[in-house]
């Protein structure tokens, strides 16, 4: 199976890749990205560039990590099945239950890939949203901008628990679990240089956020 998801899945959960904002400098920004990343540093490449504008940053990179998770969950699709993954678990002690505020406000059990459905749904309805990532050059960021930001990681991160805990040996008989592991480490960093997630919600997978950050 392709390590970018193009054996068998889910269409409905694997979806096309987004691009970055296009009329904000989100481009150039993806630019800057692509040729710290090819640097192999990945601690320089989270930094933000000299004189750039912080929702900017947080904007493209969004995008970029949406489409990363998108890709890796993608190649599980076929083992992450309501049968195998009854609910949406990090390890024995943790289990997310879905809920977007608005048509589903009280928290509700789902699979796992149900509820990596119903993220990703929500993802790409905050990102194609222009009152909240606007595409037009120069059009303002919302005052909520940051914390919408950190909600999207934060449920990412969730993403990422889930894979580890309950799909790690299958992504290494796909021999993927380099690209797994550098994928996180990129959002580990990325998230941690920006404090988006909270150090409680890393729980699941603290000992591993540690080693990255090398605490």
């Amino acid at each position: 199976m392709s390590l970018f998801g193009l054996g068998s899945r889910n269409q409905k959960t694997f979806r096309p890749k987004k691009n970055a904002p296009s009329g904000s400098k989100g481009a150039q920004l993806q630019k800057h990205i692509d040729a710290t990343l090819g640097s192999g540093n990945l601690r320089e490449a989270v930094r933000l560039p000299p004189g750039e504008d912080i929702n900017e940053w947080l904007a493209v990179n969004t995008v970029d990590f949406f489409n990363q998770v998108n890709i890796l969950y993608g190649t599980l699709t076929e083992f992450c099945t309501p049968s195998n993954c009854p609910m949406m678990t990090a390890g024995p002690k943790y289990e997310y239950r879905w809920a977007d505020g608005v048509t589903i406000k009280k928290p509700i059990e789902v699979s796992a890939p149900k509820y990596v459905e119903y993220l990703m749904d929500w993802i790409e309805a905050q990102l194609d949203d222009e009152s909240i990532f606007p595409q037009k050059l120069g059009a303002p960021f919302p005052c909520n901008f940051r914390e919408v930001v950190k909600t999207i990681f934060k449920r990412l991160f969730r993403v990422y628990a889930h894979i580890y805990h309950s799909h790690f040996q299958k992504i290494v008989s796909l021999k993927e679990e380099a690209h797994l592991n550098t994928c996180f480490k990129h959002f580990v960093l990325f998230t941690w240089e920006f404090r988006l997630i909270d150090k409680g919600e890393l729980a699941p997978l603290y000992d591993l956020v540690e080693s990255i950050l090398q605490l």
